[in-house]
C-alpha cells in the first residue's frame, strides 16, 4: 500500500536538503551561545562539507547530464535540473557564509584582539617580517608557470590554492633587451624596432599562475600577539621577485574543485587493490566542478581560467572574502590564550573494568557493555584490541576497517598479535571515500606485519563496523565481540557521537562468525540469528517492524516508532513511514543531515515529528526503536535509511537486550529527544528552531559531557579511596600477621 505515497510532491530533494543541512551548521557560526573560536570553527566546517558534496555529489549529477539522462530522482527532477538548483542554492549559500565571515567573525575576533590582517593594515614591523618569511621561506619553494605557445595552459590540482597573475614585459626592460639584440646584429630586431611599440597591446599581456605550496600554513603568525595574514597575500605582495623583468598588472586567489569520486569498475577487474590504485591517479585529472575566485579578480583574468578550465557560469563562485575558508578550522589550535573562546575541554569517562589494568574479557563474561562516544571514552575500544593482541589465550582477531586515523593505534595491535602467532583477519574497505589512500596504505601495512587482508568485496562497500575475538577460556572457545556505529577511528571518536556494544552473547558471536565467513569467502549463511546484515537484510527487518507496528496501531493501541540516523532518502522506506503515520503509529525522527521525507502531507495526521540536532559534536550514532504491546526494542545500527547503505553495501544492525544496557540505550535516546536547544524541527520541507514555549532549556550534548565529568570524577575519587585504602591495609598487615592471613583468605574466596 505504501506505494500510493510515490508521488514527487511527497518527497524533497536530497541534494537540496543536504544544503539546507550546512545552513543548519553555518547557524552554528553565528550562534552567539557558541563560544567565538567554536563559531569560527563551524563556519570553517561549512566550507569542507561543500567542498566534498561538490567533488562526489555534483561530480555524479555533472556526469548524469553529460550522458543525457532524464529520468528523475523521488522528487520529479532530472540530473540537469538538479544541477541548476544546486548551484542557485549555493550561490545564496556562499554569499551567506562570507557575510558571516566579515560582518560577524572578523568584527568579532578582533574585539578580542585575534586580527587576521591585510596588507594595508601591517606596521614597519610585520612588513620587514613578511619580507624575511617569503624571501626565506617561500621564494625557493614557489614554481611560477607561464601559458604560452611553448607552454601549454598548466593542469591545476583539485583542491589547490592558486594565484593567477596578468603581466607583461616591462617596457624598459624590454628595450633595453631589444637595444642588445641590434647591437649583436639581430636583423628581425632591427625590422621591428621602426615600428611603434604599444604596451596595452594584448598580445604583450601575459598570464601565469603560481600555486600556493600547502605544506605551509594558510595562516601566517605575525609579530604581535594573535596577528595573522593569509599566505596568499603575502606570496602576491612580493610576485614581481618570481617575475623579474615583468610587470604584474593583476592577480587574484582561485581555487578548483574537481570531480573526485571513484568509480571502480569492479567487475571487469580481478584486483582491486590495483583498480583503486588506478583510479586515485585518474581522478586527479577529474573535470572542473567549481571555480572559486576573488570577486575582485580582473576580467581578463577570471576569462583566460574560464577558458582553460571549461566551466561554466553556473560554475563560477565570485566570494566577497579570502577562497577556501577552510583555514578557520585551524585558527583555534594556533590563538595563544583565549580558553573563554573555546568550549571547555570535558573528560569522557573511563569505566575502570575496561581499563588495561583490569581483564576486559572477565568483565564482557559477567555482563555486557554499552558506550556512547566521545562521553565514554573510545579507548575502551583501543584497550579491548590490545588485550586481545597481548593475551594468551587469544587464538584470532577477526575486524572490518572502514576509516582509521592517520596513527592508528588499533592497526599498530592487530599487527602485534598478527607478530604473537594469533590469526589475524582484517577487511580494509578501500574504496572508502577519500580515505582509499590512506586504506591502501595501511592495508599493505597490515599485510607486511602478517595479517590477512581483505581488500573489500567486489560490488559493494564493506561499512559495518565490527571486532570478533575468538579466546580459550577455561571452560572453552568463547567469542568477544564489538559491535559499533562508528569507525573505528581514535581521532574522529573525540567528536563524532557514536554507540558500541562489547558483548560475549553466544548468538551474536554465531551471527559475527558467519558474517565473516561471508565476507573472507563464499559462505552465504542462510539466516542469522539477531544481527541483520545489508545489502537486504537490514531493509527487510525495518519493513518487518514498521508492519508490526502498523498491526498494532489497527488494532486499536498505541504504537511507536523512533530512528535516529545520519540520513533518510530511501524511497521506499519513506514511503512505509508514511502509510504507518496514516495508520496512526506516532513516528519521532531524529536526522542530523539529508531528510527527504516531508510531514506536513495531510495523510499523516501530524503523526511524523522530526528534529535534527546540530552542536558541538557531530550526531554520527544510528538508533531503530519499536515499541507496541507493551514490548520494547531497541537496535544500533551502522546503517542509515539510504538506498546505498541498504542495497550496496555490507551494514550490520544488532540488538541491544541486557536489562540495563537496553535502559541506557533507551535512556540516551529519550534525552536526544528531550533537545531543545541544538534541536531543530522539521516544518514541511525545512527545518526551524525549536520553540521552547518557556520550558526549561535542554542541550542534549551539554548533558552528556557535564555526566561524563560528573563519573570522571567519581570514579578518580573511588580509584583514589581503594589505593588509601589498600596502602593502610598493607601498613597494618605487616604489623598484625593474622590480618596478612585474613586478607589472602578474602582475596582466594573472591
Amino acid at each position: 500500500m505504501y506505494k500510493e505515497f510515490y508521488k514527487p510532491q511527497n518527497y524533497v530533494n536530497r541534494e537540496l536538503s543536504w544544503i539546507d543541512f550546512n545552513g543548519r551548521v553555518l547557524e552554528e557560526a553565528t550562534d552567539t551561545s557558541n563560544p567565538l573560536l567554536e563559531r569560527a570553527n563551524f563556519l570553517g566546517i561549512t566550507q569542507s562539507n561543500v567542498d566534498e558534496f561538490f567533488m562526489v555529489r555534483v561530480a555524479s549529477l555533472h556526469k548524469l547530464a553529460a550522458a543525457n539522462v532524464t529520468t528523475t530522482d523521488a522528487s520529479g527532477m532530472t540530473p540537469e535540473e538538479q544541477l541548476t538548483a544546486v548551484n542557485k542554492k549555493e550561490h545564496e549559500m556562499v554569499k551567506e557564509r562570507y557575510e558571516v565571515y566579515n560582518k560577524q567573525i572578523i568584527p568579532d575576533l578582533r574585539q578580542h584582539q585575534i586580527n587576521i590582517m591585510h596588507l594595508a593594515d601591517l606596521d614597519d614591523r610585520q612588513k620587514e617580517f613578511i619580507r624575511r618569511y617569503f624571501s626565506d621561506e617561500l621564494m625557493p619553494v614557489l614554481t611560477p608557470m607561464a601559458d604560452d605557445t611553448s607552454r601549454p595552459f598548466p593542469f591545476i590540482a583539485n583542491n589547490s590554492l592558486n594565484i593567477a597573475i596578468q603581466l607583461r614585459r616591462d617596457p624598459k626592460q624590454k628595450k633595453a633587451v631589444q637595444e642588445q639584440e641590434i647591437l649583436e646584429g639581430d636583423q628581425e630586431v632591427k625590422s621591428r624596432q621602426l615600428e611603434p611599440h604599444d604596451d596595452s597591446r594584448e598580445s604583450d599581456i601575459k598570464f601565469a599562475t603560481v600555486r600556493v605550496p600547502s605544506i605551509y600554513k594558510r595562516l601566517v603568525r605575525l609579530p604581535g600577539e594573535n596577528n595573522f595574514i593569509l599566505i596568499d597575500e603575502v606570496i602576491k605582495r612580493f610576485l614581481g621577485q618570481l617575475f623579474p623583468g615583468y610587470q604584474i598588472l593583476a592577480s587574484a586567489t582561485y581555487r578548483v574543485m574537481r570531480d573526485m569520486d571513484l568509480d571502480v569498475a569492479e567487475e571487469d577487474t580481478s584486483d582491486l587493490l590495483r583498480a583503486v590504485k588506478h583510479q586515485l591517479r585518474e581522478r586527479e585529472h577529474g573535470e572542473v566542478m567549481r571555480l572559486e575566485v576573488e570577486n575582485s579578480i580582473d576580467e581578463w583574468l577570471e576569462d583566460q581560467l574560464i577558458d582553460n578550465l571549461h566551466v561554466n557560469e553556473r560554475s563560477i563562485y565570485r566570494v566577497n572574502g579570502p577562497v577556501d575558508l577552510t583555514f578557520l578550522k585551524k585558527l583555534s589550535g594556533m590563538v595563544d590564550g583565549h580558553t573563554d573562546l573555546r568550549f571547555p575541554p570535558f573528560h569522557a569517562y573511563q569505566n575502570p573494568a575496561l581499563d588495561m589494568e583490569h581483564n576486559i574479557f572477565a568483565a564482557i563474561r559477567k555482563h555486557d557493555y554499552l558506550m556512547q562516544h566521545p562521553y565514554d571514552s573510545f579507548q575502551s575500544v583501543v584497550n579491548f584490541i590490545h588485550q586481545a593482541a597481548l593475551d594468551p589465550e587469544v587464538l584470532a582477531i577477526k575486524m572490518t576497517l572502514y576509516r582509521v586515523s592517520g596513527n592508528s593505534p588499533i592497526i599498530k595491535y592487530l599487527g602485534m598479535a598478527a607478530q604473537r602467532g594469533k590469526q589475524v583477519t582484517v577487511l580494509v574497505e578501500v574504496k572508502a571515500r577519500f580515505d582509499e589512500q590512506n586504506n591502501v596504505r595501511w592495508a599493505q601495512r597490515l599485510e607486511q606485519m602478517g595479517c590477512h587482508v581483505i581488500y573489500g568485496l567486489v560490488g559493494l562497500k564493506t561499512h559495518c563496523k565490527v571486532a570478533l575475538v575468538i579466546r580459550r577460556d577455561e571452560d572453552g572457545l568463547r567469542r568477544y565481540m564489538h559491535l559499533g556505529t562508528g569507525n573505528y577511528n581514535d581521532v574522529t571518536a573525540h567528536f563524532y557521537t557514536d554507540m558500541g556494544l562489547l558483548t560475549c552473547d553466544q548468538e551474536i558471536g554465531m551471527d559475527m562468525t558467519n558474517l565473516f565467513n561471508m565476507l573472507s569467502g563464499f559462505a552465504r549463511p542462510p539466516y542469522f540469528n539477531k544481527i541483520r546484515v545489508s545489502p537486504n537484510g537490514i531493509r527487510n527487518f525495518i519493513n518487518q517492524k514498521i508492519d508490526q507496528q502498523i498491526k498494532i496501531a489497527e488494532s486499536g493501541n498505541p504504537a511507536l516508532i523512533r530512528m535516529k540516523m545520519n540520513s533518510l532518502s530511501d524511497k521506499q522506506i519513506i514511503a512505509h513511514l508514511y502509510e504507518a503515520a496514516s495508520k496512526r503509529v506516532k513516528i519521532q525522527l531524529i536526522i542530523r543531515g539529508i531528510t527527504c521525507l516531508r510531514n506536513d502531507l495531510p495523510e499523516l495526521h501530524g503523526n511524523i515529528e522530526v528534529h535534527s540536532i546540530v552542536g558541538r559534536f557531530l550526531e554520527h550514532s544510528r538508533i531503530y526503536y519499536f515499541e507496541g504491546n507493551g514490548n520494547e526494542e531497541i537496535y544500533l545500527s551502522s546503517a542509515d535509511m539510504m538506498t546505498r547503505n541498504l542495497n550496496r553495501r555490507v551494514e550490520e544492525l544488532y540488538p541491544v537486550e541486557q536489562a540495563d544496557t537496553k535502559e541506557k540505550a533507551i535512556s540516551i535516546l529519550d534525552d536526544m529527544w528531550k533537545d531543545n536547544v541544538k534541536a531543530r524541527v522539521l516544518v514541511g520541507d525545512h527545518y526551524e528552531r525549536i520553540d521552547n514555549h518557556g520550558e526549561e532549556p535542554f542541550n542534549s550534548q551539554e548533558f552528556f559531557v557535564q555526566r561524563a565529568n560528573v563519573e570522571s570524577k567519581q570514579t578518580k575519587r573511588q580509584e583514589k579511596s581503594k589505593r588509601h585504602f589498600s596502602n593502610v591495609f598493607e601498613t597494618l598487615s605487616r604489623h598484625v600477621p593474622s590480618l596478612h592471613l585474613d586478607s589472602r583468605k578474602g582475596e582466594r574466596h573472591e
